[in-house]
């Protein structure tokens, strides 16, 4: 079964009303576009021009919904309408069927009518010219390239434009969605990085913290509390400090904190004395020459977060921070006793070897961490290998 015809728009149905009363204004009135007396009007007299009439003005209906069965139907009744005393009404109107069948048409149709009308207004210039002979017969290709021709080129030339016009639209929503795109994977690693600022700064003074407060509590003997609450104030104000540090990243230059330098591999002296007076016995060997500031800050906070976590779960004995640089990359290892810790412990989360992950990730490195096997027992290895030859990580 054929589909139905769509329901005419309301404009549709306005222009048609329009197209309908004006022929009927100019046949009442009797206006006609050529006299009964020419010898091509076959069908002389009033009546039989309303038909072509009243068929173009249901075509109208037409016009949009289904423009090419409107143009299909309305060429016959413009040709009726040629063979009566002829209505101007409905030859205007068969110009808007073109129009609009080159504007709302397929695509393959908005480019075949406008040539096709060309070359039938082309023909119907030159042919009678060439029988008759007289100049005049060459009005008859102009008037039909002002009925056919040129409403389809117009037609053409509205719709290169509205087809412009959508796809400039969708280029610019297609912009914005992935502008919001990158904003918000920005927004996302920027968090990510203040994550892993945040706890790497913090998280070893808490830690420390809580692991010599949950001493000092435990345990009856004064002096060993005096030693706590000493180390405990020295982790309250490092952490402190840190804090202010963040929260200067975080504020504008302008402001009246201003953003301390980022720490430096010539930093991790004081970070392993610091983690000695928390009571780990660590021991530092590092070789390693000049390497860019991303690589040497995320070196060093993979030392800091890794002295944090043998604070908090390291069994007793040594713990061995070694830095080393070959061909090109910066080979970052902390190992510690692997086993229960003695005293009091300080809960974790796991971001910290997450954030270490992530630090090694962001520059192209590797990064391990386990428990392993060695001559002094089970130990627990952290490593990060991270390329320090130049140029900006992906």
């Amino acid at each position: 079964m054929a589909a139905p015809l769509p329901r005419p728009r309301r404009f549709d149905v306005h222009v048609a009303l329009g197209g309908l009363l004006g022929g009927l204004l100019l046949w009442g009135v009797g206006l006609a576009t050529r006299p009964h007396t020419e010898p091509y009007v076959l069908l002389p007299g009033r009546w039989p021009v309303l038909l072509p009439l009243l068929v173009m003005a249901g075509c109208e209906l037409l016009r949009r919904g289904a423009p090419r069965v409107a143009l299909l139907i309305g060429t016959p009744a413009l040709v009726l309408d040629l063979v009566t005393q002829g209505n101007l009404v409905t030859i205007l109107m068969y110009t808007d069927l073109m129009y609009a069948a080159v504007l709302y048409g397929p695509p393959a149709s908005a480019h075949r009518i406008p040539r096709i009308t060309g070359l039938l207004s082309l023909a119907a210039a030159v042919v009678p010219f060439a029988v008759w002979r007289e100049p005049e017969a060459l009005l008859i290709g102009v008037v039909t390239g002002l009925v056919t021709f040129g409403p389809a080129s117009t037609g053409l030339i509205v719709r290169n434009h509205r087809d412009a016009a959508e796809a400039a639209r969708l280029r610019a929503e297609q912009t914005a969605l992935l502008a919001e795109m990158d904003r918000t994977q920005a927004v996302t690693a920027e968090r990510a990085r203040m994550a892993r600022e945040l706890h790497d700064m913090v998280a070893n003074h808490l830690s420390a913290i809580a692991i010599h407060s949950t001493a000092a509590l435990s345990l009856e003997d004064p002096k060993t509390s005096q030693e706590a609450l000493v180390v405990i104030r020295e982790n309250s104000v490092a952490g402190l400090s840190e804090m202010r540090r963040l929260i200067g990243i975080l504020r504008d230059s302008s402001g009246d904190t201003e953003p301390v330098a980022a720490p430096t591999l010539d930093g991790l002296g004081a970070l392993v004395e610091g983690a000695r007076a928390n009571g780990l016995d660590v021991t530092l060997e590092a070789e390693q020459t000049a390497v860019p500031a991303p690589v040497e800050l995320a070196a060093y906070r993979i030392v800091q977060e890794s002295l944090t976590n043998a604070l908090k779960h390291a069994g007793p004995g040594r713990v061995a921070v070694c830095l080393a640089q070959r061909d090109g990359l910066l080979t970052v290892a902390v190992t510690s006793p692997y086993g229960d810790r003695d005293g009091p412990t300080a809960p974790g989360s796991g971001a910290g070897l997450v954030g270490m992950r992530e630090r090694a990730a962001l520059l192209d490195g590797t990064f391990e961490a386990g428990p392993e096997d060695s001559p002094d027992g089970k130990i627990w290895v952290v490593r990060a290998t991270l390329p320090v030859t130049e140029g900006e990580p992906e």
